[in-house]
């Protein structure tokens, strides 16, 4: 049964640009990943300064495993490195809260063919 990890990311209005660019410079980093299945960042249309990171894996140990992995620790380093050489407007993390939702898949459709 697939697991989705949901990372709600709260950014305030002049940040947002910055974090979308910091997540473009990833691309790519967790596609390879043994057991991913599919990631969307999701940005606030109105009403809420909080965009959601949304990751599908397989399992909770395929997604634990990437935590652990050696290119989650590169992405994550790069961009706190970014934002310490000024790339990150001087302001450090892009958001100002995180917390991370689990859930396990329990139904899915597609579009009927």
């Amino acid at each position: 049964m697939s697991v989705v990890k949901i990372n709600v990311l709260t950014v305030p209005a002049d940040m947002r640009e910055e974090l979308e660019r910091r997540f473009a410079k990833r691309a790519g980093m967790v596609e390879s990943a043994d057991g991913f299945e599919w990631f969307e960042l999701l940005r606030p249309v109105e009403g809420t300064e909080r965009y959601l990171v949304y990751t599908r894996w397989r399992s909770e140990e395929d997604f634990q495993k990437w935590q652990q992995s050696q290119a989650f620790q590169r992405g994550h380093a790069q961009a706190a490195a970014a934002a310490g050489q000024g790339h990150g407007h001087g302001q450090g993390p892009a958001a100002t809260g995180s917390e991370v939702w689990t859930f396990e898949v329990a139904e899915t459709a597609a579009p009927k063919e």
